[in-house]
């Protein structure tokens, strides 16, 4: 939902409608709001996004959360960040009729777009989320709001769900945005030729290998000539991919070398 702290009137508006905010999907969707239209806040965060490729825009640590989540489903078809109510004229009309006060500029006296936090398309429908901490649930303002916004989508007949950090999975969430940071190789310098040499080789060994996973990580490493900290970076980029299972519900940990192990590995390998 809007946080309403940004100088706001007709004029902008009017801009931001030009500017097609609120408006297209996939890769051309541009969120009503902005990470730049609030840079006092520190727990905004941008997130590129793996089933559009663009920068996605969120407004709390809980909303990023549940984006990469979101993001990492099979189910997930589009995700629209900050998105808008824009039949503005509808969404005041709904707060009258429900005797909802509708959030209006102090200093213009111009209504807000208020906007929810994802519009997303799934394989088994549309459902619009709003993240809220659970904290905030017992502020009387804080629900009118989220009253309008249940009232105007049930209105357009799109399903409309609350959701706070406890309805979450904070390891699952953290465990995909780990993983995301590999998800293109290239950012680390290998050229596209090279990363289906080393995916082939780690795939095939990591299928047929009894060695501890770490003992991979360093083989891999030591083969190719690569960096330390690739064998894992592979390793991430596949399950991110989903070319190897992992669970992600749960905390992500490697065995520790055993004694004969870290023998080995300081022999080196031929």
């Amino acid at each position: 939902m809007a946080k309403y702290s940004r100088a706001w009137n007709e004029s902008i508006y009017r801009r931001y409608i030009r500017e097609g905010r609120g408006q297209g999907s996939g890769s051309c969707y541009k969120p009503w709001l902005t990470v730049r239209d609030f840079p006092s806040l520190g727990v905004v965060s941008r997130a590129k996004g793996q089933k559009t490729g663009r920068v996605y825009h969120l407004m709390s640590t809980s909303e990023t959360n549940l984006f990469y989540s979101l993001d990492w489903s099979d189910n997930v078809l589009d995700i629209r960040e900050q998105y808008p109510l824009s039949d503005l004229t509808f969404a005041i009309e709904i707060a009258e009729r429900a005797r909802i006060r509708y959030p209006y500029d102090n200093k213009s006296g111009f209504p807000y777009v208020m906007t929810s936090d994802f519009y997303v398309e799934t394989t088994s429908g549309t459902v619009v989320l709003s993240v809220k901490p659970a904290a905030e649930l017992d502020k009387l303002r804080v629900l009118e709001k989220l009253e309008i916004e249940r009232r105007y989508w049930k209105a357009l007949n799109v399903k409309w769900e609350l959701i706070t950090e406890r309805e979450i999975n904070q390891t699952r969430s953290r465990n995909i945005e780990w993983l995301s940071q590999a998800s293109d190789l290239s950012v680390f310098g290998l050229r596209e030729a090279e990363q289906t040499l080393f995916i082939d080789f780690f795939v095939t060994r990591y299928m047929t290998a009894s060695d501890d996973i770490e003992v991979l990580f360093f083989e891999t490493e030591r083969r190719f000539g690569l960096s330390s900290g690739m064998g894992l970076n592979i390793y991430k980029h596949l399950a991110y991919h989903k070319q190897i299972d992992i669970d992600v519900s749960q905390p992500i940990k490697f065995p520790i070398f055993s004694a004969e192990t870290a023998k080995l590995l300081s022999r080196g390998w031929t």
